[in-house]
């Protein structure tokens, strides 16, 4: 039974308001998509956008930014395109970043001026200051480290005291700093060591003196130099660890710190560690340099102490121990138990600072008991990375720095195997478009038959 020509052309009509008006809502989303841009970033490592500690050096930076790339119109111009792609995405984020393409081949002089050294070279320019970044070297980490130098106002430098065993910003032993040094460099510092014992002075113009654990003893000339350092207005950063001060009592007396005997201990961080001695600390307190810390930091035999801040100094408690850890007086064994009237209940102070007005400016002390936390062997653990970082730039004022993440988020590579492949391959490019066909021709036969 045939249909009547008024239903052919009333389905017509159906159909062909339909195609209209789906090309109609196709324009209206590419329009919208144009005008009002909106994107979202589903990958499991967020690969495609910009890491915390990106975003955080972004911040730091409240004026316009430029980038200059040299790169040539060769191979149809991909290199040009792959630059601005991934610059895209900073100017995304902040508006006032600027990217300028340069072509080395028509401007050659222009590139030589700027020390162009290969094809995609980059140069970063803010307040006056320039960072030159090769092609090779082009990542999201690479670029923080840029943005965090650009960003501090001025020099800044950390003094390591050496001469007495102390650990080194030098030497990759697994009890020295060299890894943590390598990191404060990338973020703009400059690093020297100071035997007081060759040059008697500390220099007018350090950021932070840094005391990190001497195993021989300080003798009186380097202690008072050490005390000058402080009474003029100087900050220290003070990594010490359980046992002696080796000639330092009369600094902490001075600073009203009591270090305490014994090593602290948590049956709570064994669950975690595998070590009573292994302190993981998860909760922290309302300092600057731990506020908005949601990681977990680790201290390796860490000792406690008591700060009764001296008169015109205030003192604040960074880190603290669990109420289930405590002081254990006695040599340490494999199952250390507390023996109440010698051994101290939690919570313990681990890191205290002490500040004053000086000069004014603030004077900024920051005191650790334990400096193994930074050491290279535990460096990677955990946030301990970002707690070093956070000490050294509350220490240097940088205050817009401060507890910021360290380390920007690596990509995860999906390895799949030659089978895995093949399945995955014949799902989207035989099976997948074969269903659609089929069904297709389905829908095309029924539509004939009525």
């Amino acid at each position: 039974m045939q249909r009547p020509t008024w239903k052919k052309w009333e389905l017509r009509a159906i159909n062909a308001t339909f195609v209209a008006l789906f090309l109609v809502s196709v324009g209206l989303l590419h329009w919208i998509g144009q005008e009002f841009p909106l994107q979202f970033d589903l990958t499991a490592a967020n690969r495609h956008s910009l890491p915390e500690a990106t975003q955080a050096a972004l911040n730091g930076l409240d004026e316009p930014l430029k980038i200059t790339a040299f790169a040539s119109q060769r191979s149809e111009g991909q290199l040009r395109r792959a630059i601005a792609a991934f610059v895209a995405r900073y100017q995304r984020y902040k508006s006032n970043i600027s990217l300028e393409l340069i072509d080395p081949d028509v401007d050659p002089e222009q590139a030589r001026r700027a020390g162009v050294r290969g094809d995609g070279d980059l140069m970063f320019e803010y307040r006056g200051k320039r960072e030159h970044l090769a092609l090779a070297q082009l990542s999201d980490e690479v670029i923080t480290g840029i943005l965090t130098r650009l960003g501090h106002q001025g020099e800044y430098w950390l003094v390591f005291l050496s001469g007495h065993g102390e650990r080194s910003p030098d030497r990759p032993a697994n009890f020295d700093l060299s890894d943590w040094a390598t990191h404060l460099r990338s973020r703009g510092f400059n690093l020297r060591t100071l035997s007081l014992g060759e040059h008697p002075q500390i220099p007018q113009n350090t950021t932070a003196l840094v005391i990190a654990g001497p195993r021989v003893g300080l003798l009186s000339g380097e202690i008072r130099e050490i005390r000058n350092h402080i009474e003029r207005g100087g900050n220290l950063l003070w990594l010490a660890d359980p046992g002696p001060l080796h000639g330092l009592e009369s600094i902490a007396e001075m600073l009203g710190v009591e270090f305490l005997p014994g090593v602290v201990v948590d049956p709570q961080s064994e669950r975690i560690t595998g070590n009573p001695a292994l302190l993981a600390i998860a909760g922290y307190g309302i300092h600057p340099v731990v506020r908005q810390f949601t990681i977990t930091t680790v201290f390796p035999r860490a000792g406690a102490l008591q700060v009764e801040a001296p008169e015109g100094w205030e003192s604040a408690v960074i880190l603290d121990t669990r109420e289930s850890a405590w002081l254990e007086t006695a040599p340490l064994s494999a199952a250390p138990r507390f023996d109440k009237g010698k051994d101290i209940r939690g919570p313990l102070n681990l890191a205290v600072a002490l500040t004053r007005s000086i000069n004014g400016r603030q004077q900024r002390i920051a005191v650790v008991n334990n400096g193994e936390f930074i050491a290279n062997r535990y460096l990677g653990v955990s946030g301990n990375l970002e707690l070093g970082m956070s000490l050294v730039n509350w220490l240097s004022h940088e205050d817009s720095y401060v507890s910021i993440p360290v380390q920007t988020a690596r990509d995860r590579t999906l390895e799949l195997s030659y089978t895995a492949r093949g399945i995955v391959a014949g799902a989207f490019l035989l099976v997948l478009p074969l269903l659609l066909v089929t069904s297709g021709v389905v829908i095309w036969l029924r539509q004939r038959r009525r």
